[in-house]
């Protein structure tokens, strides 16, 4: 029942070092993601490397980023969410018109208690949200795959409802100049610091912890995770939940970087969500995964993205060569798992 993964539990088989680091998925991303800055840097030196556009790089990933990590726990349970995407727009929503009804109809200059409840309600609507999805799925045993294309839709709909379709526009000014715009410690921008600390708080639960160690051993094997007493049902609403709580802070963090809310910017989000977790390293088939591959896989279609801008490719090309990445990752996963199953 244990996964045999690149960030396996503390139980995995003791191995070489170089062993078991040519045999890491996370090695081969890194080396992926290393080969396409390298080529780029080749080809335009003061582009890619420079700090202004890897410092707009590392802004425009880190809501893409915490949305990932969120959906890696999901994977890693064989499961799927197509709703993150449009949960951050409902939970910008939520708190967006909550800090303007605690300012009386316009928050632009609303203090930090206004903005605390805001991300309070931007996080607890995204959770919401998420518990919906994994009672659907573990209890009613609905298909994950309808129940969150279900939400996606919803989502979208009491959006838009909550709105009349229009994007609010009243955001408070401090919101946006401390984590929309705000940097620290030499210059790193808040977001940023943000995305680090989801992703590494991440990787700690899902590779430290009972609670990692329960996702994976579902992934592999519901039936015998619950016949050696995993609460599988439990379990996949808190890991449904937990994601929809990361899609409502990505919700509060892209509405501080824009300053409004965004209706109809968020589409793909899911897509590149799953893109960014697979490329990592999680596989579609469950059981394997861990957040450190998925940080690097969210930054091989960022920097395929920034990297064709920079040297003036047209963007009809970049979701092209995201696919092609995509679909050989998920070749490449399934050819390791036909080889290890032969053995």
């Amino acid at each position: 029942m244990t996964a045999t993964t690149d960030s396996a539990p503390p139980q995995a088989e003791k191995r070489p070092l170089a062993r078991r680091l040519a045999g890491a998925n996370t090695l081969w991303i890194a080396l992926v993601l290393l080969a396409l800055i390298v080529v780029f840097a080749i080809i335009d030196p003061s582009g890619i490397l420079n700090v202004t556009n890897l410092q707009y790089l590392l802004i425009e990933t880190s809501v893409l980023l915490v949305l990932s990590v969120g959906m890696t726990f999901v994977i890693v349970t064989s499961g799927i969410d197509l709703s993150v995407g449009t949960v951050l727009v409902f939970s910008g929503v939520a708190s967006a018109l909550t800090m303007n009804a605690l300012s009386g109809g316009d928050s632009t200059n609303a203090g930090w208690g206004v903005i605390a409840v805001g991300g309070v309600v931007a996080v607890g609507s995204g959770a919401l949200w998420g518990v919906v999805n994994g009672l659907l799925i573990a209890k009613a045993r609905i298909p994950a795959l309808i129940v969150t294309l279900g939400s996606f839709g919803a989502a979208l709909g009491a959006a838009e409802l909550l709105t009349g379709g229009s994007d609010v526009r009243s955001v408070p000014t401090a919101l946006g100049k401390a984590l929309g715009s705000g940097t620290s410690f030499g210059g790193i921008p808040n977001m940023v610091l943000l995305a680090a600390v989801v992703a590494a708080i991440g990787a700690w639960l899902l590779a430290t912890t009972r609670f990692g160690r329960y996702t994976y051993a579902i992934g592999s094997n519901e039936v015998a995770a619950q016949r050696t007493g995993v609460g599988v049902t439990r379990h996949l609403v808190l890991v449904y939940a937990l994601s929809g709580l990361l899609s409502g802070l990505a919700g509060f963090m892209s509405l501080a970087y824009f300053t409004t809310t965004t209706l109809t910017s968020h589409s793909t989000d899911n897509l590149n969500a799953i893109a960014g977790t697979v490329l990592g390293g999680t596989s579609l088939f469950g059981g394997v995964g861990s957040v450190i591959g998925t940080v690097i896989g969210v930054f091989i279609p960022a920097v395929l993205n920034k990297g064709f801008v920079i040297i003036g490719v047209s963007p009809f090309w970049q979701p092209i060569a995201v696919a092609i990445v995509l679909v050989a990752a998920v070749w490449f996963d399934q050819a390791r798992r036909r080889a290890r199953n032969q053995r």
